[in-house]
């Protein structure tokens, strides 16, 4: 395959998946059809399947973009200057927001996620994966400069992913949304404690 038809096929892919996640946004995402995202594009439903050999691949598809754009601002926060601490805390309060903005506010977009996670979709858990390993990269930078006493790494990024799983999950995000307590910040502030790093400093 050369290379400029790698690019044409890579852009109709792209087009694809914009147009889907419209409609799934706008119609839902169990009312949208193959052929109503071939219509948009002006092409046949065969077309569409030769960039995609389901509709699922297609779900799937516009859930890794949805994905991919948390987890590209959480590799910035990783790689950013200062104290460990204070970037785990904008990391777990950076996945909690985008997380709300994109699929809390937005029921039918909410629908696509729900059943992914309910049908553990391979990028569902590929994407907490990486969502664990970018805090236990951050641990492991609190850990060389004094901030964090942690004995086993990959189990404090595990523990951590796992309390702040109501923040980080669209469900369950859905379902405390009107909870008083905790906070994130409670929760963030107890997992900075456990991991030996206190309080904050304007809390105390």
């Amino acid at each position: 395959m050369t290379l400029l038809s790698e690019n044409t096929e890579a852009d109709m892919r792209h087009r694809i998946l914009v147009v889907a996640e419209r409609l799934f946004r706008e119609i839902g995402y169990q009312k949208t059809t193959v052929a109503d995202i071939a219509k948009l594009l002006q092409m046949s439903p065969a077309n569409v399947y030769r960039f995609f050999d389901s509709k699922k691949a297609i779900h799937k598809g516009v859930a890794r973009h949805l994905m991919a754009e948390v987890e590209q601002a959480a590799i910035a926060i990783v790689h950013a200057p200062g104290p460990a601490v204070q970037r785990l805390r904008d990391l777990l309060t950076t996945v909690h927001r985008m997380n709300c903005e994109r699929y809390i506010g937005d029921a039918k977009l909410h629908e696509m996620v729900a059943i992914a996670m309910e049908e553990n979709w391979d990028v569902c858990i590929a994407h907490m994966e990486f969502i664990t390993g970018t805090i236990g990269e951050v641990i492991v930078q609190g850990v060389a400069s004094g901030e964090f006493k942690v004995a086993d790494v990959p189990q404090a990024a595990s523990c951590t992913c796992a309390a702040m799983i109501r923040f980080f999950h669209p469900q369950m995000i859905a379902q405390s949304f009107n909870k008083e307590r905790p906070t994130l910040e409670d929760m963030i502030d107890f997992v900075l404690a456990a991991l030996g790093a206190g309080r904050r400093a304007d809390a105390q």
